[in-house]
């Protein structure tokens, strides 16, 4: 084996140690913050954890656009959007479904409900086949004023966590460091493998690129699911879903415009957007079963852009 293969395989296995232990202390720290703060842990999930989950997309697509890789960006985008429903949130339904519940002092199914009128947005601004300024300022503003029905909605009168004290900020920190530290080797290392099979850089966007920056979603998720943390774990992928669509894309377009190559891959993600809707039915049975149906259709995805890649 190359001496760089070696390098990038080393990496790589450090990058998923960081990721899981960053992920669980992470866990931990948001936890007590929505018991010192009083506030919702599944606003927790929506806001704090899924912004810093969802960091590796925004540096990902950051660095692409300075470096003039629209496809890059927008396959980021698109494929993280899609594992996240497709891949995590169906792994914590197989793993414990009970635990995708409404929680105490949010509206349930109405955060939802946000997030695919973020899906609808995005892929209404998607017609004119561009990510262009205009469009940057409708994702952004649109973004605010979600953040901010977020908040009015998510105090909460009790919690079912305890704080740790001023050791949650370090727990909270420490463990995001630690996740953006393993994503960050994790994509460039998996990145720099797929570049050898001359592979497109927006079917590396949407499989390995996108899967890398996912994978703290997935960690933490799996971590809070595991707890029994619930709220944290279906709002950590929500809001991460939101913010990827409306801030990380955004930001981007605000920078430089992205053109949309085939409109196609918006309908595919928008599809798997309105497929999060069965996880929330009463039926654990029909959760976990829906879990396995979308990792068959997210295997079946990911196989269809390499087929016609």
């Amino acid at each position: 084996m190359p001496p760089t293969a070696i390098i990038s395989t080393l990496g790589f296995v450090i990058g998923i140690a960081l990721l899981i232990k960053g992920a669980d202390l992470f866990v931990g720290g948001g936890s007590g913050l929505a018991a010192r703060y009083r506030i919702s842990p599944t606003l927790i999930g929506f806001t704090v954890i899924a912004f810093g989950t969802s960091f590796p997309e925004f540096v990902v697509n950051m660095q692409a656009v300075v470096a003039d890789a629209p496809d890059l960006a927008l396959g980021n985008i698109l494929g993280s959007t899609v594992a996240n429903i497709a891949l995590v949130l169906a792994i914590c339904a197989i793993v414990n479904p009970g635990v995708i519940r409404q929680e105490p002092g949010v509206r349930g199914i109405n955060e939802v409900l946000l997030m695919l009128g973020a899906v609808a947005l995005f892929a209404l601004l998607a017609v004119r086949m561009v990510f262009d300024l205009p469009a940057g300022i409708v994702m952004l503003g649109s973004f605010a004023l979600i953040m901010w029905v977020l908040w009015r909605q998510g105090v909460a009168t009790e919690t079912a966590f305890e704080s740790h004290g001023s050791r949650d900020y370090l727990l909270t920190g420490g463990g995001l460091l630690s996740v953006i530290i393993g994503a960050n080797l994790i994509v460039t290392t998996a990145t720099d493998i797929a570049l050898v099979f001359g592979i497109s850089p927006f079917i590396i966007g949407v499989s390995m690129v996108a899967v890398g920056t996912s994978l703290p979603e997935l960690a933490t998720s799996l971590t809070a699911v595991v707890r029994g943390e619930g709220g944290i774990s279906v709002g950590n992928i929500i809001g991460s879903n939101i913010f990827n669509l409306l801030f990380v894309m955004g930001s981007a377009a605000v920078i430089r415009a992205i053109p949309i190559g085939s409109y196609t891959d918006i309908l595919a993600m928008s599809l798997f957007a309105v497929a999060i809707l069965p996880f929330f039915v009463e039926s654990n049975r029909i959760r976990r079963g829906w879990g396995f149906v979308m990792l068959g259709a997210y295997a079946g995805y990911i196989y269809s852009l390499f087929g016609s890649g």
